[in-house]
């Protein structure tokens, strides 16, 4: 699989992560009391933040940028290139870091509440950057 190929790939599935989180967060509104939405929206938000920096990763790797294999170097670079607009990326990913290795029920309410207020946007904003490049790659 070309690299191209590759990164086109991992897009359509952080799209598709994406759009799941979506159910999830509509879910909790109606139901913002329910546990087991709560859990649902977590563990899409984790998945969501882990396709985002894997598929800019490789949307830089397609643009010649090589070696970048951290979580966060690549976000650096993404910000320094302009693929990402906002400096939150880093809180998003240290909250995705905390969310995946210890749970703590008032911890969860705050990264809900900040993926709903917040970290949407972010990754909303990178599906249509990098749909844009899709476009015109096209």
């Amino acid at each position: 699989m070309s690299i191209e190929d590759r990164w086109q790939q991992r897009f359509q599935n952080f799209e598709k992560a994406y759009n799941s989180l979506i159910v999830s967060v509509d879910a909790l509104e109606n139901e913002p009391e329910n546990k087991f939405i709560q859990d649902s929206l977590i563990q899409r938000y984790e998945y969501s933040i882990e396709l985002a920096w894997k598929t800019l990763k490789d949307f830089l790797e397609y643009e010649g940028y090589l070696e970048i294999e951290s979580p966060k170097k690549v976000i650096r670079l993404g910000l320094k290139e302009g693929y990402l607009k906002d400096e939150l990326w880093m809180q998003a990913l240290i909250d995705r870091n905390k969310t995946s290795h210890a749970y703590d029920e008032e911890m969860a309410k705050e990264v809900i509440a900040d993926i709903q207020e917040k970290y949407l946007y972010l990754l909303r904003d990178l599906i249509d950057v990098l749909k844009k490049e899709l476009t015109s790659n096209e």
